[in-house]
């Protein structure tokens, strides 16, 4: 959709090409009704626990913690480079076609990544693809930031980042369930996701207070931040014990 939506700012202007794309957004709407979910009954894993209790037990374990952590790095990551990279290239004097492709080729390849990674989750740790994922992130945005600015570098960036960018849910939420069981495995994501959520606010803050007031007006200082933030997430995530969480069994395995 990045090269369409680019098309649609170009032609009908912002604010026509966004009351488009909300059109196009409610077309999803009736797609909903025509998903099938298993009875909860059936769930696999399903135990005699309260979401108070699930997010309380979880709290407290602290692999929980480090992956929460690692979400957040995520975040910050992808939301400075999805939204900060069109205005860092257009400064750079390439063109909005250009952006738009990246960002294209970012979704085109996280197809790939995810897929990898759960193929690769079956056999390999899961910490240490996290832990993988995210030093390659660094990696890959060093390389980006040394090598001359293209079109090319631009894409094959794009192509590396977006393979490493979705890449991480299979791998997380894999964790977590294998620690807490799937009972309430939606919540708790989504409490990791949260963390996710609260990176990509100050990725995007970031990088506009420093690009927009900042006396240098530039993203580099953001580009380290995301570049150093990569390093403590993959090391953060080498620690995560994945094995079921220990329990008390019997009648007073969940407390009152």
């Amino acid at each position: 959709m990045a090269p369409i939506e680019g098309r649609l700012i170009g032609h009908l202007g912002w604010q026509t090409a966004l009351a488009v794309l909300a059109v196009l957004v409610l077309v999803i709407v009736p797609l909903a009704f025509g998903l099938r979910e298993p009875q909860r009954e059936a769930l696999a894993g399903h135990r005699d626990q309260s979401v108070l209790q699930a997010v309380g037990e979880a709290v407290c374990y602290p692999s929980f913690g480090l992956l929460m952590a690692g979400y957040f790095v995520c975040g910050f990551q992808l939301a400075f480079i999805g939204i900060h990279m069109p205005t860092y290239l257009r400064d750079k004097s390439l063109s909005a076609d250009v952006a738009g492709y990246a960002l294209a080729l970012i979704g085109l390849f996280n197809v790939f990544g995810t897929y990898t990674v759960g193929l690769l989750g079956q056999t390999l740790a899961k910490r240490k693809i996290l832990a993988a994922i995210y030093f390659a992130r660094a990696v890959a945005i060093a390389l980006f930031l040394i090598v001359p600015l293209s079109p090319l570098s631009v894409y094959v960036f794009s192509a590396a980042m977006g393979f490493l960018w979705l890449s991480t849910v299979p791998a997380t939420n894999a964790i977590v369930a294998g620690i807490f069981g799937v009972a309430h495995l939606s919540m708790l994501s989504g409490f990791v996701f949260l963390s996710h959520q609260v990176g990509s606010f100050l990725g995007v803050w970031c990088g506009g207070y420093l690009y927009l007031y900042d006396t240098t007006g530039s993203y580099d200082v953001v580009w380290y931040i995301a570049i150093a933030l990569g390093v403590f997430a993959a090391l953060i995530n080498l620690p995560v014990k994945e094995h079921a969480i220990a329990r008390p069994t019997g009648p007073a395995a969940v407390p009152g």
